[in-house]
């Protein structure tokens, strides 16, 4: 179970890190319209719904949440990928399909950890589970926001003074450094989550014999 919570801990945070500034980084290094960036909302929307759904059809066919989990992982790695590779060049598109990746991903994570959770209710009781689950996603998506819009601040008013260098001398990297951070917590939250796949199940089979 703690392993649990530090992996659900640190993949949420890694998805919700760039929420505040998924936006910004369309207007200000992809040139964006208004209304361009405010449909990144609806395409990380529907990147979501295709997961959710996804997640229901594959775990209705009994297969094991922290593996369906790692699959979200490994999706919201490559999309932050994408994203970061948008900017050097310079295509719309490809940051539309990252920030789709990122809903898809998040979205399998979500579920699948939730499922995970309420696995443990033979343990902890249903409730107990469910209200940990909840505590330490709303505290690390919170938290990562914040966290989030601070470091794409801090970089970015560094890299302007000129304390970074001339490498540093770009709208994009401010963005870039948070994404990386992002990328280097699902990595962590991957090996976190790792030695539990197989075991949601086991439990279960544990629990009815």
């Amino acid at each position: 179970a703690r392993r649990f919570l530090v992996a659900l801990g640190l993949g949420t945070a890694a998805f919700a890190m760039q929420d505040v500034i998924l936006e910004p980084y369309g207007a200000e290094v992809l040139g964006l319209t208004v209304s361009e960036t405010t449909t990144l909302t609806a395409i990380m929307a529907l990147g979501s719904i295709l997961a959710f759904a996804t997640a229901a059809r594959t775990l209705a066919r009994g297969n094991d949440p922290a593996r369906l989990a790692a699959y979200g992982i490994l999706i919201g790695i490559a999309a932050f990928t994408t994203v970061i590779m948008a900017a050097p060049l310079q295509s719309a598109n490809i940051f539309r399909l990252g920030t789709f990746g990122i809903g898809l991903g998040g979205g399998l994570f979500a579920v699948s950890t939730l499922t995970m959770a309420m696995s443990f209710d033979h343990r902890m009781g249903i409730g107990l589970a469910l209200g940990a689950w909840g505590a330490v996603q709303a505290t690390a998506a919170g938290s990562a926001m914040g966290l989030g819009g601070i470091m794409r601040d801090v970089i970015a008013t560094l890299a302007a003074a000129g304390k970074l260098g001339p490498a540093f001398n770009s709208p994009a990297v401010s963005y870039a450094v948070v994404y990386h951070f992002e990328i280097l917590l699902l990595f962590i939250a991957l090996a976190a989550i790792g030695p539990l796949v197989g075991q949601a199940r086991d439990e279960e089979t544990e629990t009815s014999s």
